[in-house]
């Protein structure tokens, strides 16, 4: 997306994104802002930042942006590592979810900056993944000790992030290594002609989704795990996550079933899909903690993902 409005997720101090708004040339229907509402229903809960037991590593990644690498404690060298990918986010808190699974999970974290474009650039080329692997496959190995395996990898993206898992998906190598892939609140693509909703007889780029059709398709067939999660946030100058969530599911063939239930740090569980080995949450909320919830609901449902 990289002639629109761009949702740009900023690291707080503490660890913690918030959301600001950054604007391109283009000329827009109206503009990206802010939303204005303030809601004190849900509690918007936090996790805080902590340390965990095992190596911390990293390497120059795409732009010369550091890769972070998180290897648990008391991995041996005969151990089939589990190999979770972030892409946009403090480190600590993939590093925590995967922390929770049953199966000892390495996690690399990778932050370029501002929208989902600079995400997609940086690895459309496929050799940039196969250079990812390389240097986390490295470093995993030198703190284990000896040349570690890992027997599944999982794709996770946050907001932007999901340019670069869209990227890695086109290409027919990478989709057949990727076991897993986690979406939060992070699936856009561009409106027909750009910048004219829906509502004014716009339609979605499908561009941008074709390669997370092809991988619901393979998780419908048991072949893989997806798991996509989204709020009601309105950008206004191109797509929601709740147009992008309905245009998969219409291509899909599938239907939402409404619910109302709890979900992680106080968020309000709306609609779910599923179909084999893949699942669609809806949530409510269109304000800036409520895009923040899906990345502090990572534990749950990265969880989620991996039973």
């Amino acid at each position: 997306m990289n002639r629109m409005t761009r949702i740009a997720i900023t690291i707080a101090a503490a660890g913690t994104p918030a959301i600001v708004a950054a604007q391109s040339g283009a000329p827009p229907a109206a503009s990206q802002n802010p939303s204005p509402m303030v809601e004190e229903t849900r509690a918007h809960e936090r996790l805080a930042s902590r340390e965990l037991p095992g190596a911390h590593r990293s390497f120059p990644g795409p732009q010369g942006k550091s890769v972070e690498v998180w290897i648990p404690d008391g991995v041996r060298p005969t151990d089939d590592l589990g190999l979770v990918i972030h892409f946009l986010g403090a480190a600590w808190l993939p590093e925590y979810a995967a922390s929770r699974l049953q199966t000892k999970t390495a996690v690399a974290v990778v932050n370029l900056g501002a929208g989902s474009g600079i995400y997609d650039r940086a690895y459309s080329d496929p050799a940039a993944f196969d250079s990812l692997l390389a240097g986390v496959t490295r470093e995993v190995s030198a703190s284990v000790g000896s040349a570690a395996h890992f027997h599944r990898v999982t794709l996770v993206g946050f907001s932007a992030g999901h340019g670069a898992v869209r990227a890695i998906l086109r290409e027919p190598r990478h989709f057949a290594r990727v076991d897993a892939v986690l979406l939060l609140d992070g699936m856009h693509t561009s409106y027909v002609p750009e910048g004219t909703v829906l509502e004014k007889g716009g339609t979605l780029d499908p561009h941008n989704l074709d390669a997370f059709v092809r991988f619901a398709q393979a998780a419908m067939r048991g072949e893989k795990r997806f798991l996509v999660t989204h709020s009601e946030i309105f950008p206004g100058t191109f797509a929601s996550t709740t147009e992008t969530a309905d245009y998969l599911l219409r291509t899909l063939g599938l239907r939402r079933t409404p619910v109302l239930r709890w979900g992680p740090r106080g968020m309000q569980q709306l609609s779910e899909v599923h179909a084999g080995g893949f699942e669609l949450l809806g949530f409510a909320g269109n304000t800036a903690p409520d895009h923040i919830d899906q990345f502090q609901g990572m534990p749950e449902f990265l969880e989620r993902l991996s039973r």
